[in-house]
């Protein structure tokens, strides 16, 4: 039982740190930022792009910060071990 309750707190306090970090990805002048929690907090346009550059910047932006925060989350995992 100590056990189990020890575990939720070292959960709850990786999800008050990672809730913290912030990644940046950037492409032809897109910059996309997703919170630890997986949340979008901020999208920047390129006004010089094409409608159709600045959504593959997007798309491409958003997905390597998805793939780094839950790398980070495997990581944070890994070390409660």
């Amino acid at each position: 039982m100590l056990d189990q309750m020890k575990q939720a707190k070292e959960l709850y306090k990786m999800q008050k740190e990672l809730a913290k970090e912030r990644i940046e990805e950037e492409e032809n002048g897109t910059k996309v930022v997703i919170n630890g929690k997986m949340e979008v907090e901020e999208i920047s346009l390129n006004p010089e792009a094409s409608k159709e550059e600045q959504e593959r910047a997007i798309k491409k932006c958003f997905n390597a910060a998805m793939r780094k925060i839950q790398m980070n989350l495997a990581q944070k995992m890994q070390s409660m071990r």
